[in-house]
């Protein structure tokens, strides 16, 4: 079984769970972290919109678990929010290609943050019609990820699309036994898991690394952040990774590549994981594209010493 780190995690998900559903335990943040607008580019075969669902906002003791105390406060404030917390988006590609419209995550509908849940009324002002979309693939099926399946109105919010997760995240969230399989601190993000997952049962398929979701889509093996997690490779120039939450922060897991992050399931494996896709990235000059960098998430890895620096644009 995963190993959890009862040490940084357990604790850091219970306290950060209570914050949320109070609404009140973090500091307010400012409007302006929300995104203004809708950032479109080509990738090969692919036209790409990335749409914002909001953002959230992290505690520190999630963020920055292994930083110094010195070191806090800094980081916080470059990541644009206080000592106690700070923002992180949540930025949503919806891709054309073919006949197909792919959505990669559905964001946190009105299950998480109440910041967060406004992928739907984004899509609307981007003149997306969610009726349109063809398939919705899960990174990933954290509450920020999957939250937003099934609308207020009880309905699934893609009401024609198939939908893809992998075969790991499945086996491990949908799990029957998983309060005696998993610590207590995950028992609420797996009734998340199997609320979302099991709206869309009958329309889901599962794949493994190496499957395409279409052609020159291919899945990668990203696992750690969850035991399931996967990211998506595209083709075209010197190629695209969309990588979910491999790597939390364009901030900070570049710049401090040994640091562990708060909500990774299996922080040693999340942490060696994101290493060799950074570095990867930076040798191979992919295009990068995190789900909760700074407003559109796009950009590459530069290698700086033993670190790397992150460098925005498409």
């Amino acid at each position: 079984m995963t190993r959890i780190d009862e040490k940084t995690s357990s604790l850091n998900r219970r306290s950060f769970l209570a914050g949320s559903a109070a609404g009140a335990a973090l500091p307010l943040l400012p409007k302006g972290v929300y995104a203004a607008d809708t950032h479109r580019f080509s990738h090969g075969a692919f036209d790409i919109s990335v749409v914002s669902d909001g953002f959230l906002t992290l505690p520190v003791s999630i963020v920055l678990p292994d930083a110094a105390p010195e070191e806090r406060d800094g980081i916080m404030r470059r990541l644009g929010g206080t000592p106690e917390g700070a923002p992180f988006h949540t930025n949503i590609p919806v891709i054309r290609t073919g006949s197909d419209v792919i959505v990669v995550d559905n964001g946190s509908g009105g299950n998480f943050q109440a910041s967060a849940g406004k992928l739907s009324a984004n899509l609307a002002t981007a003149g997306i019609d969610a009726a349109a979309v063809t398939k919705v693939v899960f990174t990933h099926v954290h509450p920020d990820h999957s939250g937003g399946t099934v609308g207020t109105d009880g309905k699934l919010t893609f009401p024609n699309a198939q939908y893809f997760v992998s075969e790991r995240e499945w086996a491990f969230w949908t799990n029957p036994d998983y309060e005696k399989a998993m610590p207590k601190a995950l028992h609420g993000f797996a009734r998340g898991a199997q609320r979302d997952l099991f709206a869309v049962k009958e329309r889901l398929t599962l794949v493994k690394p190496g499957d395409e979701i279409v052609s020159g889509m291919q899945v990668l093996d990203t696992r750690g952040h969850t035991p399931g997690h996967i990211s998506l490779e595209l083709e075209g120039g010197d190629g695209l990774v969309i990588s979910g939450d491999a790597a939390t922060s364009n901030i900070v897991f570049f710049e401090h590549p040994d640091w562990h992050f708060g909500f990774d399931t299996d922080p040693d494996l999340a942490l060696k994981t994101r290493k060799m896709l950074i570095d990867r990235a930076a040798t191979e000059k992919l295009t990068l594209l995190g789900y909760h960098w700074s407003y559109p998430g796009i950009g590459r890895a530069e290698r700086n010493g033993a670190a790397y620096r992150f460098v925005s644009g498409s």
